[in-house]
């Protein structure tokens, strides 16, 4: 890992995507706006499975949102790091989620806590 590092996932949500989402929250979804929550987990996608990856934990996420995401519509995520700091294991990310269009649905930045930080990266101790 490095400053500078990106990764990032393309998602399209169905409408059985939001009935799901509906009987597990228990919270009814108006229209076809994709709820925030599920823009959310595609940050938590990438932090945990793609980068840093697997036994990464959150520490801290701040997300706010600019637009609303429609059912059908290409949302993409991504995450890049913007800070490493090896002596605490501590990673920072910048986080985005925009449409196709390029209008941005969600930005914010992630503090993760790495374990095994050092193994990921160059630094040494």
């Amino acid at each position: 890992m490095k400053v500078g590092e990106s990764m990032s996932v393309t998602r399209t949500f169905s409408r059985q995507d939001l009935i799901e989402y509906t009987r597990l929250s228990g919270h009814d979804v108006p229209g076809e706006q994709v709820p925030e929550p599920l823009v959310g987990a595609l940050f938590s996608y990438l932090l945990g499975v793609k980068l840093p990856g697997l036994g990464t934990n959150y520490l801290k996420q701040e997300t706010q949102y600019k637009a609303a995401a429609k059912i059908g519509e290409a949302l993409i995520a991504r995450v890049e790091i913007t800070r490493i700091r090896p002596d605490k294991h501590l990673v920072d990310l910048a986080t985005t989620c925009h449409r196709g269009d390029d209008e941005i649905v969600a930005s914010g930045r992630a503090l993760v806590y790495v374990g095994d930080l050092i193994r990921k990266t160059d630094f040494e101790t």
